[in-house]
C-alpha cells in the first residue's frame, strides 16, 4: 500500500475489483501524496475533490452490487487543463477562463469517465497550449521533478510532471508540435502521440468552448509510466469522431511482439541539420547496442526518401498554420507584412499564410506521407530522438520563437526543439516516447519509437521492450 502511487493503471484497476484496496483508499492516497509533494513542482493545479470522492465511493458500492466495471474502475487520474471537465474549472492556461466551468466533459474526458476512471483534479500547461514549457498567469510555472530549474515541458508538462512523481498512473496529454512527447522526454516517462484522426479530441482548449473544428497536426493521446497502459488505454479512447459515429469503426492492426528478432528496426540518430548533443548521441547509441545484444537488428542508414530539412520545413509551415486560430484577422493582416528572415518574423509569416499556400504545404505533407508509406514496406518502426537535447532551464522570455537554446556550447534556434517532432507529425504518423537513459547531467533522455500510419499498437509494444531494456522511468529524488 505505501507503494501504491507507483502502480499501473491496471494494476489499480485489478486490485480494486479484487477489493485489496477500495477506490475510496486509492483516491485519498493519491490526494495526500500531491498534497504533500506538489509544493515545488507544481504539477496538479486544481483538484475536483467533491466530485471525486463522490464518484470514488459509488464505484466501490458498484463494486459491492456485482455491478459490470468499466477497465479503468476506481482509478483515480489527473487530466491536462486543455480538456473540459463538467462542473470543474477549466482555463487551458488562459487569464480569460481563469472562471469558466463547462457543463459537459470533453469528448475522451468521457470516455474515461465511462470505463470507470475517477478524475482528481487537473495538471498545468502553458497559455492556450502553445509552448515547450509550461507556465502561465492563472497557475504558475510547473518546474520539472528531475531538477527544479528546467521546465517539465509542454504543452502537457502538467501532466508528465505528475506521472513522474507518482501523482497519478495516467494522464491525457495533447500533441501537435510534440506536447505528448516533448514533457515525456524530459520527464522521464511514457506518452503515445496517436496517428491523427482516430482519438476524437473535441472538447479541448483551444479552440474556444463550442468549437468543433479539430485543428490540423493536433492528436489526444495517453501518458503514462507503464507501456502496457498506453496500449490499453488509446483502445478506450480510439474510434470515431460526432460526424463518422453512424458508419466508420477502426480496427488497428496488431500481432505479438514478444522480442526485438519480430521487428524490422530502423535507427536515424543525429543529422547535420538539427544536430543532437553528446549526452543524446551516448544514450540512443547504447540502444541501439543494447537492443542488437538482445538478438535485435538495427540499421542505422536506412532513411525516407526525404531529408530532416525538408520535412522540418514543412512540418512548421503547416504547424503555424494551424496555431492561427488565436490570432485576430487584423493581426494576421500586420503578420504578413512583416520582412526578415529571422525565427520570429517567419513564424508569423506563416501563421498568416494564405489558403493557397496551404494547400501548397499540404501536397508536400502527401509527398512525404507517401515516402514514408514506402519506407515503412521494409521497415516496422525507426527510432528516432525526442529532441536534441534533455530538459532546457526555465525561458519565458518573449516572443518565444526567439529564444535561443544551447547544444554542446552552441546557441542554437528554440525552433530546433522541433526539429526531431516534425517528421512524425507531418506524416500523421504514430509515435511512442520512452526513456532510454539518463544524460550526464542526470536528466532523462527518451527515444521517439515512430511506426507507419495506424499501426499504433506495433510502436507501443516496441517500446515496451525498450522500457524492459532500459530499466523503465527514472524516479526524481524528490518522488522517493
Amino acid at each position: 500500500m505505501n507503494e501504491l502511487h507507483w502502480w499501473t493503471a491496471y494494476g489499480l484497476a485489478d486490485a480494486i475489483r479484487g477489493r485489496e484496496v477500495s477506490a475510496r483508499e486509492a483516491l485519498e492516497h493519491q490526494v495526500g501524496r500531491i498534497e504533500a509533494l506538489d509544493g515545488p513542482i507544481n504539477a496538479v493545479v486544481r483538484f475536483d475533490l467533491d466530485r471525486a470522492r463522490a464518484d470514488a465511493a459509488e464505484a466501490d458500492a458498484a463494486i459491492a452490487r456485482g455491478d459490470e466495471l468499466g477497465p479503468l474502475h476506481g482509478v483515480p487520474i489527473t487530466v491536462k487543463d486543455s480538456y473540459q471537465t463538467a462542473g470543474c474549472v477549466t482555463t487551458s492556461g488562459a487569464p480569460e477562463l481563469a472562471d469558466y466551468v463547462p457543463t459537459e466533459d470533453a469528448w475522451p474526458v468521457r470516455k474515461l469517465r465511462e470505463a470507470g476512471a475517477v478524475i482528481v483534479g487537473k495538471t498545468n500547461l502553458p497559455i492556450w497550449a502553445g509552448d515547450i514549457q509550461s507556465f502561465n498567469e492563472v497557475y504558475g510555472t510547473t518546474n520539472n521533478p528531475h531538477d527544479v530549474t528546467r521546465t517539465a515541458g509542454g504543452s502537457s508538462g502538467g501532466s508528465a510532471a505528475a506521472l513522474a512523481m507518482g501523482f497519478t498512473p495516467l494522464e491525457l496529454g495533447s500533441d501537435i508540435g510534440g506536447s505528448i512527447r516533448v514533457p515525456a522526454h524530459y520527464c522521464g516517462v511514457k506518452g503515445h502521440k496517436p496517428s491523427y484522426g482516430i482519438v476524437p479530441g473535441h472538447g479541448q482548449i483551444p479552440g474556444m468552448p463550442g468549437t468543433l473544428t479539430q485543428a490540423d497536426l493536433a492528436v489526444t493521446g495517453p501518458m503514462a509510466r507503464s507501456a502496457r497502459d498506453l496500449e490499453n488505454v488509446l483502445k478506450i479512447l480510439a474510434g470515431p469522431d460526432r460526424w463518422n459515429t453512424p458508419a466508420w469503426r477502426l480496427d488497428l492492426p496488431e500481432r505479438p511482439i514478444d522480442d526485438f528478432s519480430q521487428l524490422r528496426i530502423a535507427a536515424w540518430l543525429d543529422d547535420p541539420y538539427c544536430p543532437v548533443d553528446a549526452s543524446t548521441r551516448r544514450v540512443l547509441g547504447a540502444l541501439v547496442e543494447a537492443i542488437e545484444s538482445h538478438g535485435g537488428r538495427v540499421d542505422v542508414d536506412a532513411r525516407p526518401a526525404f531529408t530532416l530539412e525538408k520535412v522540418d520545413r514543412v512540418f512548421k509551415e503547416l504547424l503555424f498554420a494551424a496555431l492561427s486560430g488565436e490570432f485576430s484577422p487584423t493581426q494576421l493582416d500586420d503578420m504578413a507584412r512583416l520582412e526578415g528572415d529571422d525565427p520570429p518574423t517567419h513564424a508569423a509569416r506563416s501563421a498568416a499564410a494564405r489558403h493557397r499556400a496551404w494547400l501548397s504545404n499540404n501536397e508536400r505533407r502527401l509527398q512525404i506521407r507517401e515516402r514514408w508509406r514506402e519506407f515503412f514496406r521494409d521497415v516496422d518502426v525507426i527510432l528516432m530522438p525526442v529532441q536534441p537535447r534533455a530538459a532546457i532551464p526555465h525561458d519565458h522570455s518573449m516572443p518565444q520563437w526567439a529564444r535561443t537554446i544551447d547544444i554542446d556550447g552552441v546557441e542554437r534556434p528554440y525552433l530546433d526543439l522541433f526539429g526531431w517532432t516534425g517528421p512524425a507529425g507531418a506524416g500523421y504518423l504514430p509515435s511512442t516516447v520512452v526513456p532510454a537513459g539518463v544524460g550526464d547531467d542526470g536528466l532523462p533522455i527518451g527515444v521517439q519509437v515512430i511506426g507507419p500510419y495506424l499501426h499504433d499498437i506495433t510502436t507501443i509494444r516496441a517500446a515496451r521492450l525498450i522500457s524492459k531494456l532500459c530499466g523503465g522511468p527514472p524516479r526524481p529524488q524528490l518522488a522517493l
